[in-house]
């Protein structure tokens, strides 16, 4: 398991940011505050802060093709 934080900045960037989750097999969720949601689900990212770093967390040996199409979203 890694984690990383990401500051997302716009609508875009949730969507972008969900489309990357949702092509890999292996669970990622974000987690903001007291919540934790499935990084594959739009609807439960836009209930978080996003004016704030949010914590990514994989759950993998291998994250690294999916933290390279988040890099420009790392803090």
């Amino acid at each position: 398991m890694s984690t990383t934080r990401i500051l997302l900045r716009s609508n875009e960037d949730v969507r972008k940011v969900a489309a990357a989750a949702n092509r890999y097999r292996f669970p990622v969720h974000f987690i903001s505050g007291g919540s934790r949601i499935d990084a594959s689900s739009v609807m439960g990212m836009f209930s978080l802060d996003l004016s704030q770093p949010i914590l990514v967390e994989c759950t993998t040996e291998d994250d690294s093709g999916f933290l390279e199409e988040i890099r420009e979203f790392i803090v």
